[in-house]
C-alpha cells in the first residue's frame, strides 16, 4: 500500500498505528484529540489536519473509533473519506460495529465512489495483542480489496481471515465475542462454587488460565464444520460422545455441590441440560446423569 491513514488512535488504534510508522509511502494520523498522535509524529508519522487532507493522501484508510456513529462521520459527508479519497483507495474498518453498518457503508461507496472499497475487518486479541502484532483480523469484502490489504494488516496481526463478502467479519466477531462474554458468567457461577467450599479463588484461576493455554478451552469442541446433528458414522461422532459422558458427568457433580449450599448457577443448568445439543449430539436415554 502506497501510504497509510489511521483514524482513531485510541488504546487499541495507537498500538495497532505503531507498527505501521515505517511504512511504505508513510502513515497518516488523524484523530479529534489533538495529542493523540504526539508519540506516533515523534517516531516518524504525519499528522494531518483532517480527514479529508488524510484521504487524500492514503491508499488504505485504517478506521479503529469508537462506534457505528463515528464510523458514519467520518467516511460520509462533503468532509470525509469518500468523497476525499484517492481512486481505488480502501476503507477498513477495524472498529467492532453493527453488520448492516459496513454493508451500508458499502452501498454508499458503490453508488459514490465505485472505484474504491470497503472492507470491515474487526479484531480480537486486546491491548497486548496489539503492542506484539499479534492480533488476529476478521475480514469481510471483495477479495481483490482484502489481498491489497493484507500486508498492511499483517503488520500488526498474525492472523487475517477471509471470511466472506461484506459484513462476514463483523459478524465473525460478534459471534467470537458472544463465546467470550457468556464466558464471563459461566466464569462467575465457577467462582461462586468454588467460593462457597473455601477455595482460593486466585489459585483457581491460575489452574483455569494453566490448563486454557494447553487445552485451548472451548475452542477445543469447535471441531465440525456445521452445528446439525452427527450421524453416527461422522468421523468426530465418537469424540464428541466421550466429551459429552464426561461434561455431563462433571456438571451433574456440579449442580449436586451448589445444592448442597443452596447455590443457584443458572447458567449452568442450562448447559447441563443443552449439552448433548452442543456438541451435535442427540438428547436421550444415552445421558450419563439424570437429575431429579
Amino acid at each position: 500500500m502506497d501510504g497509510v491513514g489511521f483514524i482513531g488512535l485510541g488504546q487499541m488504534g495507537a498500538a495497532m498505528a505503531a507498527h505501521l510508522v515505517n511504512h511504505r509511502g508513510g502513515l497518516h494520523l488523524f484523530d479529534i484529540r489533538l495529542n493523540a498522535a504526539d508519540e506516533l509524529v515523534q517516531s516518524g508519522a504525519h499528522r494531518c489536519e483532517s480527514i479529508a487532507d488524510l484521504a487524500q493522501r492514503c491508499e488504505l484508510v485504517e478506521l479503529m473509533v469508537v462506534d457505528d456513529d463515528q464510523v458514519r462521520d467520518v467516511c460520509c459527508g462533503p468532509d470525509g473519506v469518500i468523497a476525499h479519497a484517492r481512486d481505488r483507495a480502501i476503507i477498513a474498518v477495524h472498529s467492532t460495529i453493527h453488520p448492516d453498518t459496513a454493508v451500508q457503508l458499502g452501498h454508499v461507496v458503490a453508488n459514490q465512489r465505485p472505484d474504491m472499497s470497503v472492507i470491515d475487518a474487526p479484531v480480537s486479541g486486546g491491548f497486548i495483542a496489539a503492542l506484539d502484532a499479534n492480533l488476529a483480523v476478521m475480514v469481510g469484502g471483495d477479495a481483490e480489496a482484502v489481498e491489497r490489504a493484507r500486508s498492511t494488516m499483517e503488520c500488526w496481526a498474525s492472523l487475517v481471515i477471509h471470511l466472506g463478502p461484506l459484513g462476514a467479519g463483523t459478524r465473525a466477531k460478534l459471534a467470537r465475542n458472544l463465546l467470550h462474554f457468556i464466558s464471563f458468567t459461566a466464569a462467575n457461577e465457577a467462582q461462586q462454587l468454588a467460593e462457597a467450599y473455601g477455595i482460593d479463588l486466585r489459585s483457581l484461576a491460575r489452574v483455569i488460565r494453566h490448563t486454557d493455554r494447553i487445552t485451548g478451552g472451548a475452542s477445543s469442541i469447535m471441531l465440525r464444520d456445521h452445528t446439525r446433528p452427527l450421524e453416527p458414522d461422522d468421523e468426530w461422532y465418537d469424540t464428541l460422545t466421550r466429551v459429552r459422558s464426561l461434561g455431563e458427568k462433571d456438571l451433574a457433580l456440579a449442580l449436586d455441590l451448589a445444592d448442597e449450599v443452596n447455590l443457584d448457577l443458572p447458567l449452568t443448568s442450562v448447559a447441563f441440560e443443552q449439552f448433548a445439543q452442543s456438541l451435535g449430539l442427540q438428547p436421550g436415554s444415552d445421558s450419563t446423569r439424570r437429575r431429579p
